[in-house]
């Protein structure tokens, strides 16, 4: 079955400062090249840096004028996050859109942060908000955009309010629901406080639908050492137009990111049956991100167990 092409328009980013965790490879590199040749001023912060080399190279080969440079960032280390925000503040440039796209999915058994925090709440949520509280000031002087990428896997599942690490019985993809979940209440959060306080900044969820990414392959170093059963039939289906493609993927968060209007508290994923593919258009949000007395608590756990505060002032 052949493809009808999907893409998004993307305006001029010269002179904007882009800041892209998860850009090496995948979806996210697909974010990046196309940033990069929109003239963006693209920051990729990495925990590998030969897969971060590796992708610069490729961005160059694409925009030989790409304007990209390399930031070293583990999302699952606090003292990490607060290194990159202190770096980031020491260069005193504003930050004009912020994407959270890495992440980590379904370690075979349970594993914590350097932190001590369950890894994929510690890595995928509070990694990200950690970081987010450590830039807000160049976030605001930018008046910023923020996409926060998600997961179809936050329209099931729930946050373990009682045992947000999952210390006492542990579910994997439980788990990654519920860091998915939180980090989606977190930006939606995010969004409210910026409108009351004056913050100047929007922030907008993504989803990527299912593709057959690295997020599904073997990932040595959570200690899966083949990819996850589903990443063949995800494959065919791709093949068959049924899911997305790595490329279309990346479009819900780019579309969040670029689309005019800087209006926040939207939520973008494919159009297909089940939002696994097609094209990437405004949708509702989920149920479990339509509380908002769940994203102030959600903000609230998220600065306990970070210590970072939440605001510029």
């Amino acid at each position: 079955m052949a493809r009808r092409p999907i893409d998004v328009t993307i305006p001029d980013f010269t002179g904007k400062r882009v800041v892209l965790t998860g850009g090496s490879d995948g979806m996210g590199l697909i974010i990046a090249t196309r940033l990069a040749a929109a003239g963006a001023e693209l920051i990729l912060p990495v925990r590998n840096h030969r897969k971060g080399e590796a992708a610069l190279t490729a961005i160059r080969e694409r925009e030989p004028k790409a304007s990209v440079s390399l930031r070293s960032l583990d999302l699952s280390s606090l003292e990490s996050t607060a290194a990159l925000g202190e770096a980031l503040r020491q260069e005193g440039d504003p930050i004009h859109v912020f994407i959270g796209n890495a992440g980590v999915m379904n370690p075979p058994e349970r594993q914590t942060t350097v932190d001590g925090f369950e890894l994929q709440f510690g890595t995928n949520h509070l990694g990200h908000a950690a970081l987010i509280g450590h830039l807000l000031p160049l976030l605001r002087a930018g008046h910023a955009r923020v996409t926060l990428q998600l997961s179809i896997a936050a329209n099931r599942g729930a946050v373990n309010w009682d045992d947000p690490n999952w210390e006492r019985s542990y579910n994997s993809m439980g788990a990654y629901s519920q860091s998915k979940i939180a980090y989606g209440l977190f930006g939606l959060e995010l969004d409210r406080r910026s409108r009351a306080c004056g913050w100047g900044i929007s922030a907008n969820l993504a989803h990527p639908g299912i593709a057959p990414t690295n997020l599904l392959a073997a990932r040595p170093e959570i200690g899966r050492t083949e990819a996850v059963p589903g990443r063949r039939v995800i494959t065919a289906l791709s093949r068959l137009g049924i899911t997305g493609t790595v490329t279309s993927a990346g479009l819900p968060a780019l579309m969040a990111a670029t689309a005019p209007g800087g209006q926040g508290g939207k939520f973008f994923g494919p159009n297909g049956v089940g939002g696994l593919g097609g094209r990437p258009t405004e949708q509702k949000l989920y149920s479990r991100l339509r509380s908002p007395e769940d994203a102030r608590r959600m903000w609230d756990l998220t600065q306990q167990l970070t210590e970072v505060p939440l605001s510029t002032t």
